[in-house]
């Protein structure tokens, strides 16, 4: 069988100039990211590059060159399982940038993609090798950092707003802005299979404190949940019946009466 399927693929052995990849080319192109079909390059290796660039495009933010959206959700999940299996602290913080609005309408929208731009290279610069960060859409940003103690999440995030806060940022000839950041986050809860939307939604209702009591500060959920929400407990428990257990079914079927009698004694 293995060998019927060897003598298929042999025979079917495309020539890389009957492949469309023009449009996949200038796509990697223009990100930078287009291998570069040299003389010892086989035409396998040439198109897994291809495919290896795009697959890495997919993951990444345009403008800011972060991870997007769909590779945070990734590697949030990610982090959530490892919590989940091991207990291992993992901070998630939702960072918004102050007035963005204000920034755009009075300097333009091109100026604000500055604006973007240096925050994210800047959170890029703030964060371990281990974490993420991502744009998670329009002026608001995500960092995951897994294996962070409780002890010090507060102060990183403090030291990442710090940073951005001392930034001067270029917007045009003669022209420079400043940025501040509002932060909220939220440690996984240990032990338990949460979701990514309800790991989201705590770190987001700190992110809203912060903005609500001022901006330019940061609000993490020092506690690492224990209990779990209805949602959690239905991911948990919902496969199982609602009934009573049989014990208690037993009990009070019980003839003597004695058994009921000590429950309710």
């Amino acid at each position: 069988m293995q060998q019927a399927v060897t003598s298929s693929i042999a025979s079917s052995v495309v020539d890389i100039n009957d492949l469309r990849l023009g449009d996949a080319r200038a796509l990697l192109e223009h990100g930078g990211t287009a291998p570069s079909p040299g003389l010892e390059t086989s035409p396998t290796a040439y198109v897994q590059g291809m495919i290896d660039g795009l697959c890495e495009l997919s993951l990444k933010d345009p403008l800011t060159g972060l991870a997007n959206r769909r590779h945070f959700h990734a590697v949030l999940e990610r982090a959530i399982d490892v919590v989940a299996r091991s207990g291992e602290p993992a901070l998630l913080l939702m960072v918004d940038i102050d007035h963005f609005k204000n920034i755009n309408d009075t300097h333009g929208h091109v100026a604000g993609d500055r604006v973007l731009q240096s925050v994210a290279k800047c959170l890029a610069g703030c964060i371990r090798p281990m974490d993420t960060v991502a744009r998670y859409g329009g002026e608001e940003f995500a960092v995951v950092l897994p294996n962070c103690l409780v002890s010090v999440g507060q102060a990183v995030a403090e030291r990442i707003r710090q940073t951005i806060e001392s930034l001067t940022i270029m917007v045009g000839p003669g022209a420079c802005v400043s940025a501040t950041i509002s932060i909220g986050g939220a440690y996984a809860p240990e032990w338990v299979r949460s979701t990514a939307a309800l790991w989201i939604e705590r770190a987001d209702n700190l992110l809203y404190r912060a903005k609500s009591e001022g901006r330019n500060r940061v609000f993490i959920d020092h506690q690492q949940v224990i209990a779990v929400s209805a949602e959690e407990k239905n991911l948990l428990f919902g496969h199982l019946s609602l009934g009573e257990p049989a014990w208690v079914e037993r009990i009070g079927a019980d003839p003597s009466g004695s058994s009921a009698r000590g429950i309710n004694g």
